[in-house]
């Protein structure tokens, strides 16, 4: 299944991009609002996904220190990724 946050970032940019046609931002728009009235934006599963996302880039930052690289590998362990 597709990560809920990056399908709505890429709901807004359609609906933000000048090259889409209206009706095309209109189905954006409706997707978009489907998955908030679904509750898709507020899961378990995307906030863990943010997590990860946020981990993993922490630990490819050179300007992480090796501890906090070293705790961003340990969250990500836990949460079995």
């Amino acid at each position: 299944m597709a990560n809920p946050g990056n399908v709505a970032r890429g709901l807004k940019a359609a609906m933000s991009n000048p090259n889409n046609s209206r009706e095309a931002k209109e189905r954006a728009s409706e997707r978009l609002q489907d998955m908030q009235d679904a509750g898709e934006l507020q899961s378990q599963e995307a906030h863990e996904a943010n997590v990860a996302i946020g981990h993993k880039a922490a630990i490819s930052n050179p300007n992480i220190s090796d501890e906090a690289k070293q705790h961003s590998a340990q969250i990500l362990d836990e949460l079995d990724l």
